[in-house]
């Protein structure tokens, strides 16, 4: 028998992972190690709409790089997504692409890895869309923030990918602007979730970790938790990394596709 997966993504993230593990037959359940919440201050309320009124009327972004299907969905809201037909939308992975799929996006309009990248990333973007940038250009990278004031440890890697990118972007003379439309959390786990989760850090469970601040999240949720027996399969090495300093005792690293994970479920001994 296969161990059981748990899958850490927010909970509204993970449900169509449970469901597609469970299709193959892999005993998967959710296990969020982060929340998703809007960013409800008023400065970033007014930033969003400026942004989205800069799409709609001018001057334009040569360019809008959303960094996850959360940012996706905290930028456009209940608004009609549309973009003007001279901006690309970025993406680091086909998780994105699709959250801009859903909501209209044409295809045609959207950038990022190919299918067989080695990694979903912004490094690989960045190898796809450089050509596009001149100097000059307005990128607007969208993206998460931690909560204001949360007791955590945030790993020194989170934002990375964004970050090198934006960063390449100035070398390039591109004007980049960062907006922040949603916030990363603590999940508010109740008894049970919180019995599963030492539960799985003994009996062999492997935890399916798709995010380096989720991770650190354990050390907030589970103080003072062996972490030696547990056992984890991360999308990223930058994941990988952060488990292995928690202490998990194994650490086995794939690519962010479903078949990728099934694989290396499966391979798992």
């Amino acid at each position: 028998m296969p161990p059981r997966i748990l899958v850490t993504r927010p909970a509204h993230d993970a449900a169509a992972w449970v469901d597609a593990l469970q299709a193959r037959g892999l005993p998967a359940q959710p296990l969020a190690l982060m929340a998703i919440g809007p960013c409800r201050d008023a400065a970033t309320q007014q930033a969003l709409q400026a942004a989205r009124n800069a799409l709609r009327e001018g001057p334009g972004y040569r360019a809008v790089m959303f960094v996850s299907g959360n940012a996706v969905q905290h930028f456009f809201g209940t608004d009609p997504a549309r973009l003007p037909a001279s901006t690309r939308a970025w993406t680091p992975g086909p998780g994105t692409a699709q959250a801009l799929l859903a909501l209209g996006i044409a295809p045609a309009q959207i950038d990022g890895p190919p299918p067989d990248a080695a990694q979903f990333e912004s490094e690989t973007l960045w190898q796809r869309v450089h050509d596009q940038i001149h100097a000059g250009d307005r990128v607007l990278i969208v993206r998460g923030d931690s909560q204001a004031g949360a007791p955590r440890t945030v790993p020194a890697t989170a934002g990375a990918g964004r970050d090198w990118l934006a960063a390449r972007l100035r070398e390039a003379g591109a004007q980049v602007e960062m907006l922040a439309v949603y916030q990363r959390e603590l999940p508010a786990w109740d008894a049970a979730q919180t019995a599963l989760a030492r539960q799985a850090a003994d009996d062999g469970s492997l935890w399916l970790l798709s995010s380096a601040e989720s991770v650190a999240n354990l050390q907030q949720l589970l103080p003072g938790q062996s972490w030696q027996k547990a056992r984890a399969l991360a999308t990223h090495e930058r994941i990988a990394a952060q488990a292995r300093q928690l202490g998990f005792g194994y650490v086995k690293q794939c690519r962010p596709a479903l078949e990728d994970v099934v694989a290396s479920i499966e391979s798992t001994p």
